[in-house]
């Protein structure tokens, strides 16, 4: 499974918790101690926010992000006061830049965590709920790109826990529709609109993956799959199918259908 982070609060080098910390995203690329996988080597990307343009800018490749000797100094140069990283452990789709995460459409950028389960039989019935507009935007072939494209087609920007919710139910009747039990589906989601940060876990019917939350101060908020410093005591799980919405380091937790 893949390893993902997010951050918001004041204006940081992405660094400071993409590369420092002692179990940093970078480390858990090559290290990941709560997935099935050690390593995460098939892509890695980020996604920060400036006050100068509403939009992330994206930075992805699909080398390990061990390997790629400029993400030290981009992550030196670039501060930002809201980002997202992802390093990749494919489930589905091939290793191509348009797979890597995070994805971004207009100000939101987006990154998962986890697998719909029967993915290649209910893909083509997924897609078809996309307006050609959103079609048009599907650059990739994983499951986590459509999942957030069906939450903006569910209406993610006037109402982002309608629109996750209404997209596990589309995902859910897909899966029956074709007999597919869909106890495997797991999400672990995290994205912003570049001003809130917005985590969740959700599983039909098992342990979701795992996503912790910390306050690096009152009003900075960090996600990440796993603990960065390594001390689960220091870190706070979020709750098991729940849809969490960070907003100047206070955190109000919605619960999700199990």
């Amino acid at each position: 499974m893949c390893r993902l982070l997010a951050y918001a609060g004041g204006p940081v080098p992405l660094k400071r918790w993409i590369i420092d910390p002692p179990h940093s995203l970078l480390h858990q690329s090559q290290n990941a101690t709560e997935a099935k996988l050690t390593t995460n080597g098939d892509g890695f990307g980020m996604a920060w926010y400036n006050e100068a343009d509403p939009t992330p800018g994206k930075f992805r490749d699909i080398y390990p992000a061990w390997s790629d000797s400029n993400l030290p100094d981009l992550c030196r140069m670039i501060q930002s006061k809201v980002f997202l990283a992802h390093v990749r452990a494919s489930t589905t789709g091939a290793t191509t830049r348009e797979n890597c995460q995070p994805f971004s459409h207009g100000v939101w950028s987006f990154a998962h965590n986890g697998q719909i389960a029967g993915y290649d039989m209910v893909r083509r019935s997924l897609e078809n709920a996309l307006s050609d507009r959103l079609y048009a935007q599907r650059h990739g072939t994983t499951d986590s790109e459509l999942i957030f494209l069906l939450a903006l087609q569910f209406g993610l920007v006037t109402s982002p826990f309608t629109a996750i919710c209404e997209t596990i139910r589309y995902i859910q009747s897909a899966q029956r529709q074709v007999g597919i039990h869909s106890k495997n589906t797991k999400l672990s989601l995290v994205f912003s609109d570049g001003v809130r940060l917005f985590g969740l876990r959700w599983a039909d019917g098992r342990n979701p993956p795992t996503l912790y939350s910390q306050n690096e101060t009152s009003d900075a908020s960090l996600l990440a799959s796993e603990p960065l410093d390594g001390v689960s005591a220091n870190w706070t799980p979020l709750p098991a199918n729940s849809f969490c919405t960070f907003t100047n380091g206070e955190m109000e937790v919605q619960p999700l259908q199990d």
